[in-house]
């Protein structure tokens, strides 16, 4: 091919500095590269040829590609190429499109075929050729691609392959909630003990507010899901290096083209949690790959619907407070939702605002291969640090400032005054030896009938002037004011805090939940973690768990991506269709799910 050949082994990284070594020696331009030519049959060489030479005497696109390479991404049909073309000189292009349409025509009435499909089947025989001629194949290769060849006539089977990738899921998930739950609840008890610890050191103010509500039980909540969040990424890794989500890919394929997506679309989709625990940033990214600008769009759109590492804590804090007997099981059915709706929207899209017809899809799958603990340690930890990471930083932020909306503007004195002086005629009321009691008891346990009934009662005044200091913050008023809507779908004005923040990052939600119900809390001796309070609390049952699964899902993308989507996109105003359609579905799907439950006795 005109290059130079460097040994190397991927594993172990052999060769690696020989290969940077002799890519710099070859960019360098110390010696003159000659491009490769591929033959690709006498109809396709005969336009090749024909449209090189017209770009070449018009220098059309010649400032950054060769005149050869323009005319065979025409012959193509390359989207980008295309675009540039029309936007250069749409006369010129146009003419080109038309010779390209006049080979397609031929080659469809004479071969029954297409000129990408010859395209590929020569660059394949051409590589085939290539490997024949001085490639050594050592007989453990060959073993492992035979071996590989039998476990696919099962793995990807056309109807054993889904239930066996279904149960991979599900193991998958099981292995993660069973085997994480102990190392989730050391975080849990460490946080509970930090936030006590601040409670009893600190004096009473916005300092202790801040530290205890806004930092320990915000920040510290999303920080609370990092074992869950490993062991997750872990078995992703696994099943990545292992070779076995390529083959996920090959069987979602035909899936994929039945709803107007790409064979290419299927890695998108997982790398942006379509498992579980990825992104959807670098998702939408891995689009750039389809050459279809329609099914890129499609692609851009539904990924944000997959199940990323910043809703996995969400999801995982609703189902360990209402689904704790099916916890693996119930996440498989989220994920299955997911995917459910997203190639549903798909389908939707593809059908009215950008129609078009499926492009051909080519994959090579690779042999199988036991993962090695170096790669399995280095992408574990990669992505598990990225989620440290961004939960000490953005997180971190984010919620000082909604703990700083939660809290401002302050109860007005009027009021606060009223609250006093019904605890303290409460006080009044009771026995001095009674107050005495209460005042001075560790624990609930040692204190009498009359002293637990006077403290219930000085519980629920805090509680209330609470929750009167939490509603009328900024943060409050928002959540109360979006409450006459949200009621339909079950959420409260505190959940409703907590989705607004999530429009800036997904992780946000846990870490308002913490805050919100933080500074609600009155009862000193009251450490249950976040699942245990919303479990317990007034306004919280599945089925609005449920919905509000449904509703993250599938609402507004985080700001990231999409900003991501409207760089990959070329235009803002998808990224604002993503926000609004998006959001506006998951409501609908919300209110649904909440009405239906509510009118069958849920």
């Amino acid at each position: 091919m005109g290059t130079p050949v460097i040994p190397t082994v991927a594993r172990s990284g052999k060769g690696k500095e020989a290969l940077m070594a002799a890519a710099m020696k070859l960019a360098a331009g110390e010696k003159e590269h000659e491009p490769l030519q591929i033959r690709y049959g006498d109809d396709v060489d005969l336009v090749l040829n024909d449209i090189s030479l017209l770009v070449q005497d018009r220098n059309f696109l010649m400032d950054n590609y060769p005149a050869r390479w323009v005319a065979l991404k025409y012959i193509e049909n390359d989207e980008q190429i295309l675009k540039l073309g029309r936007d250069k000189d749409p006369e010129f292009s146009n003419e080109l499109e038309r010779r390209v349409e006049r080979l397609t025509d031929h080659l469809e009435n004479t071969l029954n075929t297409y000129p990408e499909a010859i395209i590929a089947d020569h660059r394949y025989g051409y590589i085939k050729s290539i490997l024949k001629q001085g490639v050594i194949t050592h007989q453990h290769d060959r073993d492992r691609l035979y071996i590989s060849d039998r476990i696919d006539r099962v793995a990807t089977h056309r109807f054993a392959g889904p239930f066996i990738m279904a149960a991979v899921i599900l193991l998958l998930y099981h292995f993660t909630f069973v085997y994480s739950k102990v190392p989730v609840g050391w975080c849990e008890n460490f946080f509970e003990w930090l936030g006590g610890r601040a409670d009893i050191l600190l004096p009473e103010g916005l300092l202790k507010s801040l530290i205890v509500s806004g930092i320990i039980d915000g920040a510290g909540g999303v920080l609370g899901f990092v074992p869950l969040i490993m062991f997750m990424f872990f078995g992703i890794s696994i099943l990545e290096d292992s070779g076995y989500l390529a083959r996920v890919a090959f069987m979602l394929d035909r899936i994929f083209r039945m709803f107007g997506l790409h064979g290419s679309s299927v890695m998108p989709f997982i790398i942006s949690g379509g498992i579980a625990g990825g992104c959807a940033v670098p998702g939408i990214m891995a689009a750039r790959t389809l050459r279809s600008r329609r099914e890129r769009l499609a692609t851009l759109l539904t990924v944000p619907f997959m199940n990323c590492g910043a809703k996995l804590p969400v999801f995982a804090l609703l189902v360990a407070a209402f689904f704790s007997d099916h916890e693996a099981m119930f996440m498989f059915f989220i994920t299955m939702a997911a995917w459910c709706g997203a190639l549903l929207v798909a389908k939707l899209l593809r059908s009215t605002v950008i129609p078009g017809a499926p492009t051909p899809f080519v994959m090579e799958l690779p042999p199988y291969r036991f993962p090695t603990f170096k790669g399995l340690f280095i992408h574990t930890w990669e992505r598990t640090w990225q989620y440290i990471k961004k939960a000490g930083t953005v997180i971190l932020a984010i919620s000082i400032l909604l703990w700083a909306m939660m809290t401002f503007p302050r109860l007005p004195e009027k009021e606060r005054t009223a609250f006093e002086t019904s605890r303290q005629e409460t006080l009044m009321e009771a026995p001095a030896p009674i107050v005495e009691e209460v005042s001075s008891a560790k624990k609930d346990t040692f204190l009498s009938p009359m002293a637990r009934d006077l403290k219930k009662r000085l519980t629920e005044i805090d509680a209330l002037t609470s929750e009167a200091a939490l509603k009328y913050s900024i943060a409050g008023r928002i959540g109360i004011t979006l409450e006459h809507v949200s009621r339909w779908a079950g959420f409260d004005w505190r959940t409703n805090i907590a989705l607004v923040g999530g429009f800036a990052a997904k992780e946000i939600i846990v870490a308002t939940l913490g805050t919100a119900y933080s500074l609600g809390e009155v009862n000193p001796e009251e450490t249950n973690s976040l699942s245990e309070k919303l479990s317990t609390a007034p306004n919280w049952r599945p089925l609005v768990a449920l919905s509000l699964i449904f509703f993250v899902m599938f609402y507004s993308p985080c700001f990231v991506s999409v900003v991501c989507i409207a760089k990959e996109a070329g235009s803002w105003k998808w990224a604002f269709f993503s926000m609004v359609f998006n959001t506006c579905l998951a409501f609908t799907l919300a209110v649904l799910i909440y009405q239906a439950g509510t009118a069958m006795g849920y």
